[in-house]
């Protein structure tokens, strides 16, 4: 079964090789049946405010199953990354990371691989309740682009049982888009994502 799935990148450096990824699944035959469709925002224009590009933003999972991060060198860093990977959280996608660093950009360039945005986006427990983290030069903080508690119940992997964060990437998988043969394989990779999900 193909799966809603949101894409999730660095716009500036890595939108020629999301493209590429994104859309690989329509080269051959043989990958066709195992497709994915997408709800991306990456042809986005810039929002007035933050408050609307949340809104934008969670917009865009509405309806998706599955995250699929595209890591680039500097994706991990990104502000609106972790935002979509917070909401995911959330919502209770599946979520992967797929490392996109050896895919060629416009200019035939490819990059270094870059830290795992799932490693860098958790979550912990504060007396009964289950928040969510991220790491701030080098360390871990309270998310603060949403600061509710997230019931327990919500999450589809194990709720964390102390204040110990516990990064994202510790329940996702990470693939390597050219190593592994994403052309051919990324529609499985989703598929597994949404399979731990329970989506």
């Amino acid at each position: 079964m193909a799966r809603r799935t949101f894409f999730s990148f660095h716009y500036g450096p890595d939108v020629w090789r999301a493209w590429n990824v994104r859309n690989s699944w329509v080269v051959t035959d043989a990958e066709a049946p195992q497709g994915f469709f997408d709800n991306s925002v990456f042809e986005a224009k810039k929002r007035e405010s933050d408050a609307s590009l949340k809104r934008f933003l969670r917009d865009g999972l509405y309806n998706t199953s599955v995250t699929c991060v595209l890591n680039g060198a500097q994706t991990a860093t990104r502000r609106w990354v972790r935002y979509e990977i917070a909401r995911s959280v959330i919502r209770g996608n599946g979520l992967l990371t797929v490392d996109v660093h050896g895919v060629k950009n416009s200019r035939g360039i490819t990059t270094v691989r870059g830290t795992d945005p799932l490693s860098q986006v958790g979550v912990y427990r504060a007396g009964s309740a289950i928040h969510l983290a991220e790491v701030v030069d080098g360390r871990w903080v309270k998310y603060a682009d949403y600061t509710l508690a997230i019931p327990a119940r919500d999450l589809w992997f194990t709720p964390p049982v102390s204040s110990t964060v516990v990064p994202i990437s510790k329940r996702c998988m990470r693939y390597d888009f050219v190593a592994q043969r994403g052309r051919e394989n990324i529609g499985g990779w989703i598929e597994m994502a949404a399979g731990l999900a329970g989506r």
